[in-house]
């Protein structure tokens, strides 16, 4: 049985950077890890600039810009070395594999759990979300119930390795959400997971 396990950090892409440098505010987009960006609007008095390209910036200089600055990449990591620096690490994801039916780790899957600590050891701030699912085998309330049970018996093991219960949360799909479509009573093993939430 697959499991899928998720530590978020609790930050967001798409960040926008705001540095005093020269006795002037600088306001940046940064961009996504897949290159795409967010988009902020900037108000000085009666005028806005919409920033929504990566390296899209403004001045808060009390003068009223009306379109963005397009930055160099290479000048914003050496404005905002720091800052880039001190950034929480990407979400990870891991699988776990559970025997059918129940909430026993495959033997693989301890190696896993070790790797999960070690990740979580490097980071300061983290969230820690799992999700269960099922396949369509069986009815879909047995179904809500295991996959609720099947996330609640990672957040024990989390829970009983030192992880403090406020920042773990479980909950269960059952078969809704698949990730291969099937016929009802037709076993899926991909489909028997957990997994981080769907944005």
């Amino acid at each position: 049985m697959r499991k899928i396990f998720a530590l978020w950090n609790l930050f967001l892409l798409g960040i926008l950077f705001l540095v005093t440098a020269c006795s002037k505010n600088l306001v940046v987009i940064l961009p996504n890890a897949d290159g795409t960006s967010g988009s902020v609007v900037v108000q000085q008095g009666g005028t806005s600039v919409v920033l929504d390209k990566p390296y899209a910036a403004t001045k808060l200089d009390g003068q009223a810009e009306t379109q963005p600055i397009i930055m160099d990449s290479q000048e914003v990591k050496r404005i905002f070395a720091e800052s880039l620096a001190a950034q929480p690490l990407p979400p990870v994801s891991f699988n776990l594999y559970y025997k059918e039916g129940g909430t026993q780790l495959m033997p693989d899957s301890v190696s896993v759990l070790d790797q999960i600590f070690q990740e979580l050891e490097k980071r300061l701030v983290y969230e820690i979300t799992v999700i269960g699912h099922t396949d369509r085998v069986g009815s879909v309330q047995d179904n809500d119930a295991l996959a609720l049970k099947r996330a609640k018996s990672v957040m024990q093991i989390m829970i009983d390795r030192g992880v403090k219960t406020w920042l773990i949360d479980a909950a269960g799909r059952g078969e809704r959400e698949p990730l291969i479509a099937t016929n009802d009573e037709v076993p899926q093993p991909r489909n028997r997971r957990t997994a981080p939430p769907r944005s």
